[in-house]
């Protein structure tokens, strides 16, 4: 990918990239709606990324480009407005740029750029996250500036808080910024704080994206984010974290059904975390397909979450040999569903569950095959 964003660089921007960063997308491997509550997640940087390539200007002017947009993008010369309509992907660079600024750094006064990626869009696999944090990378290069990692996946979900507007928590830029090869990321998300926690040698992980989303996913994922804060309100904790199975059981008549429901989900998520690392340190891949397949029928039961499609995926896959257990991965409200699978699933598997999903809804799921990998890096 490397060549290709030079070789398009220069097609664009009529000169070779000074700087390349990448990011990579990420799967959400086990705690769902967990991060923003206080609680713990494992993710995994996947082997899909995004590029930025920057070259500095003497003139002031910022040049935004993509390989999935044919205009450049100029943004009034000391603007740093928000876009909108197809200009709106600029949100996310721009946003950093606004982070890194609001947070006392300085920030390249001029550039051009360009990003790329093969991460899928729409596939619940964080493809902002590694566009805020290749492009963070770059600008910090640019402006000669140097942070830890912690402060850079700070600045992604600053950006994609208060300036693309979207309530996540620390998951996707954490686990793209701290992803290490053939590891998971484990986020203590009230930190935070980071860790690697080794895959045992064998399972890879499948992803079927459904293309299906529900058409209120922004106001959903806003919803559910209000009920759990108003559930750790009348349960009298900061955080839902702070929050045990007990003291919920205790507030169940004062809660609303909602608020409950979501409580319960995120209370006994948080759980399954904690003994997904256990059992990862053991080695026991059944245990931790048990718990991966548990997520999923509390996400449909408790957080309604999930989806037609994701809900027959998952239960498709429960029984295939060689999948140790499957889930909805991101958001959810549609997007993907994830497998943890050894090689006895492999093609042969993948194939069987994207036609009996074709037969099912009418259309085939697109299938990425994937293994964890390091996380953000400075390429040049």
């Amino acid at each position: 990918m490397t060549d290709a964003l030079i070789a398009k660089f220069r097609a664009i921007h009529a000169r070779a990239p000074e700087i390349i960063a990448r990011a990579p997308g990420r799967i959400e491997f086990i705690g769902n709606h967990t991060d923003y509550n206080g609680g713990s997640v494992l993710g995994a940087a996947i082997d899909r990324s995004a590029w930025v390539g920057l070259a500095r200007r003497s003139d002031g002017r910022r040049r935004f480009a993509s390989d999935t947009h044919s205009d450049v993008v100029e943004p009034q010369a000391g603007a740093f407005d928000r876009l909108t309509g197809s200009h709106s992907w600029v949100n996310y660079p721009l946003g950093i740029l606004v982070a890194m600024r609001d947070s006392g750094l300085k920030i390249p006064a001029g550039f051009d750029y360009l990003a790329v990626s093969n991460v899928p869009l729409g596939a619940g696999l964080s493809s902002s996250a590694a566009i805020e944090l290749s492009s963070c990378m770059a600008f910090l290069e640019a402006a000669g500036e140097t942070i830890s990692r912690e402060a850079l996946v700070a600045l992604g979900k600053r950006a994609e808080n208060e300036f693309v507007g979207v309530p996540c928590g620390i998951l996707d830029q954490g686990v793209s910024g701290f992803g290490r090869k053939d590891h998971l990321v484990y986020i203590d998300c009230r930190g935070p704080r980071f860790k690697t926690v080794p895959l045992p040698a064998g399972p890879s992980f499948w992803v079927f994206n459904t293309h299906s989303k529900h058409a209120l996913v922004d106001g959903l994922y806003a919803a559910r984010h209000s009920e759990c804060m108003e559930a750790a309100r009348v349960i009298g904790v900061p955080l839902l974290v702070d929050a045990s199975p007990a003291m919920l059981a205790a507030a169940e008549g004062r809660l609303s059904r909602p608020a409950y429901k979501r409580a319960r989900h995120v209370i006994d998520e948080i759980a399954r975390v904690e003994q997904a690392v256990e059992a990862l340190g053991a080695g026991d891949l059944a245990a931790v397909g048990k718990l991966l397949f548990a997520s999923h029928r509390s996400s449909r039961t408790w957080f309604e979450n999930t989806s037609p499609e994701l809900d027959f995926l998952v239960d498709s896959l429960e029984s295939e040999k060689g999948v140790y257990g499957a889930r909805l991965t991101g958001g959810g409200f549609g997007g993907a569903a994830m497998a943890l699978a050894s090689d006895a699933f492999g093609e042969k598997g993948a194939g069987r569950i994207a036609d009996a999903y074709l037969e099912k809804f009418g259309a085939r799921p697109d299938v990425l095959h994937a293994r964890a990998e390091d996380g953000a890096s400075l390429v040049t």
